[in-house]
């Protein structure tokens, strides 16, 4: 009586871990595009050289 209680308990716990819900979440990757000019580059440039020149302690 007492294997027949063990192995009803055991079969229960093995259909209830196998019944557990599965939750597939598809995700589409994200293009982000960013262009910057040489312009803008070369404008931040001189704006910082410009910046550092004015105030030599600021690093």
């Amino acid at each position: 009586m007492r294997f027949i209680a063990i192995g009803a308990a055991t079969a229960l716990a093995v259909l209830t871990a196998a019944c557990t819900p599965t939750i597939k979440v598809e995700v589409a990757p994200i293009n982000i595009y960013a262009k910057l000019d040489a312009d803008v580059r070369v404008r931040l440039d001189r704006e910082v050289q410009t910046l550092i020149a004015t105030n030599p302690n600021l690093f």
